[in-house]
């Protein structure tokens, strides 16, 4: 069984959605300390005046950051209208814009409290528009002890995995020999970004997956999982 745990992302980047999809099991590290700089609250769209990010607002006090699942949403800023125009306003003429909003739209109508919340039920749109089932659970449900390396083969060996799937950035601190001792066979995501048709000549590339869906739509976990394609350019 194929493992990938990653934090919640709102909106997620292509590359995000290809290890979703290489996964069997998929934990969305939800009990880990926030990062106010990372991707739990923003991600980036193209329109036409270029790139843009749109960040759903949280409320944080000082500088001792909350896990994920305890960060909440500053809703005094009406921030789901300004995405739903800023999406609707970007893409509107894309080919699949009716395919894709509506889901899109009605996630971004329901009253959130939580940012987790939002990035979960986010996420399951995105994978159904994507075509994949829903394969997620939250870490904080597992109640598996640790840090790091021994937390991360704790959930391995509740969950059954035999093969771990991770990005270049826990070099840093994972132990191979640690998994390797449990009989989780650890991969490392080297993902090359595909090119697609968008609304620019010049590819752009590291968007939200909203980006794809909008422009190809059905045949979007294809181009998604070409993580092997030609580097753009």
């Amino acid at each position: 069984m194929k493992l990938v745990v990653l934090q919640p992302s709102y909106l997620p980047w292509l590359g995000y959605l290809d290890q979703y999809h290489w996964a069997d099991a998929f934990v969305l590290y939800d009990d880990v300390q926030y990062d106010k700089n990372g991707w739990r609250n923003r991600n980036r769209i193209l329109t036409a005046q270029g790139v843009q990010w749109l960040t759903v607002p949280v409320r944080l006090k000082g500088q001792d950051f909350p896990p994920i699942r305890q960060v909440p949403i500053n809703n005094q800023d009406r921030w789901p209208k300004k995405h739903v125009e800023t999406l609707r306003q970007a893409y509107s003429r894309s080919r699949y814009f009716e395919m894709v909003f509506p889901p899109i739209e009605r996630v971004l109508a329901r009253p959130w409290e939580l940012l987790v919340d939002l990035d979960v039920a986010m996420l399951k749109a995105l994978v159904e528009l994507l075509g994949m089932p829903w394969k997620g659970v939250l870490a904080s449900e597992l109640e598996v002890p640790g840090r790091q390396t021994d937390r991360l083969v704790g959930i391995c060996r509740q969950l059954g995995a035999t093969e771990y799937l991770t990005g270049d950035a826990a070099r840093d601190y994972l132990d191979e020999q640690a998994f390797s001792e449990a009989g989780v066979r650890v991969h490392w995501h080297g993902y090359e970004h595909p090119c697609y048709r968008q609304r620019n000549e010049e590819f752009v590339p590291y968007l939200s997956v909203v980006d794809l869906l909008f422009h190809h739509g059905p045949e979007s976990l294809e181009i998604l999982a070409r993580s092997r394609a030609p580097a753009c350019g």
